[in-house]
């Protein structure tokens, strides 16, 4: 379906934020609970550990549900899908808010899973839609612009209204703010038609598409190195002695990934490739510093924005490149990104636990480094597809 004529020529930037507004909500409402734990803990009468399992699980949700929800739902129109979908997050946010059972909040946590997993399938190829071919980096750029914000100041404002006021307002606040956006994408956001039976995709023939796999190997390997360093930052940098200044160092990282965001989003229809290798570079550059000049707190600043410079950009790099590789199966291509970055995500807290407690924080860069290695290699060989020259 062509762009409306007024879309064509400048970006819908009204529409395009209330999808980054979603983007933030999905992030926030998955990460929010990291900074509640003792709190959450105490109400739902069960150890520090468990509670943690609330972000495990809403992975888990995410992980079992992107793809097969995605093929039920192809022929939905996609507005209907994305509201329910945003509707289904205040429902989850709601009952974790008032749940004083361990077993009912675990249940609404997998819930969110499963509405950020029908979310996440959607909201790139939303953004791409929106707008004319040559504008869609820039669409999906402002649409994933909602990552970086909700981890730069969604999680520390998250922990601090929830020591002001409880955790339980802390949710219902994300409540609150979904319903906002519920009427805001009414509002904003046009509609356009889902897929005709004959025309939707299957997984395993979109993984036969030349450039679709060696996307989504990029993809896993990409955001499981990044999670293995950033789901531990605390305790890296609490065995350099810097433990007191995680809350600066996350700063510079997510202004760092602000700035990839914007520089990504303004030449991504041109320089891709470019920007990919770049930031893996960076990224690499960035674990090479930690591992090996960590006794210098200006370094550890310098490659905490670095990282961020490598890193900002990533999902909008990922998820065009998944769109443009998967060509008319691009929203199969894109519910395959989604379950492997929540496997990653996952991947990446269970071997950095792993690693700790074999070879202590110290190790966390060196396999940050040792991962990006076959992400490089990859992207470099996928020249005519994937990742291609332009």
């Amino acid at each position: 379906m062509s762009a409306p004529p007024e879309t064509v020529q400048k970006l819908p930037l009204f529409a395009l934020l209330s999808l980054a507004t979603a983007v933030f909500v999905t992030s926030l409402t998955e990460t929010l609970p990291a900074g509640l734990l003792p709190a959450m803990s105490d109400s739902l009468g069960v150890t520090e550990s468990a509670t943690g399992q609330t972000v495990t699980i809403y992975a888990l949700g995410t992980v079992l549900t992107a793809i097969p929800l995605s093929s039920l739902t192809a022929g939905w129109r996609r507005k209907t899908l994305l509201l329910t979908s945003m509707a289904g997050f205040a429902a989850a946010n709601t009952v974790t808010a008032v749940s004083s059972v361990y077993s009912v909040t675990m249940a609404a946590r997998f819930g969110a899973g499963v509405a950020a997993g029908l979310a996440w399938a959607l909201l790139a190829g939303y953004a791409r839609r929106l707008v004319a071919p040559q504008l869609q980096g820039r669409a999906i750029a402002i649409a994933m612009a909602g990552i970086p914000v909700a981890l730069c100041l969604g999680v520390p404002a998250g922990t601090f209204l929830g020591q002001v006021a409880g955790w339980r307002t802390a949710f219902l606040s994300m409540t609150a703010l979904t319903a906002v956006l519920l009427v805001w994408i009414v509002a904003a956001v046009p509609d356009h038609p889902g897929q005709e039976r004959a025309q939707r995709p299957r997984t395993l023939p979109t993984l036969r598409v030349p450039g679709v796999a060696p996307v989504l190997f990029v993809t896993l390997v990409f955001v499981l190195a990044h999670t293995i360093l950033y789901a531990y930052i605390a305790t890296f940098l609490a065995g350099l002695g810097m433990g007191g200044d995680t809350g600066l160092v996350l700063l510079v990282f997510g202004i760092a990934s602000i700035l990839s965001i914007w520089v990504v989003g303004a030449r991504i229809h041109r320089r891709l490739r470019l920007f990919t290798v770049t930031s893996a570079l960076l990224v690499a550059v960035a674990a090479l510093m930690l591992a090996t000049i960590a006794d210098d707190p200006g370094l550890i600043y310098l490659a905490a924005a670095l990282w961020g410079l490598g890193w900002g950009g990533v999902p909008t790099l990922l998820q065009t490149a998944a769109g443009n590789a998967g060509g008319e199966s691009a929203d199969a291509a894109q519910a395959m990104l989604v379950t492997l970055w929540n496997v990653a995500m996952a991947g990446g807290g269970v071997i950095g636990g792993v690693l700790l407690d074999l070879s202590g924080s110290g190790s966390f860069p060196w396999s940050v480094l040792v991962l990006m290695v076959p992400v490089l290699v990859v992207v470099v060989l996928a020249r005519r597809h994937g990742f291609p020259a332009r």
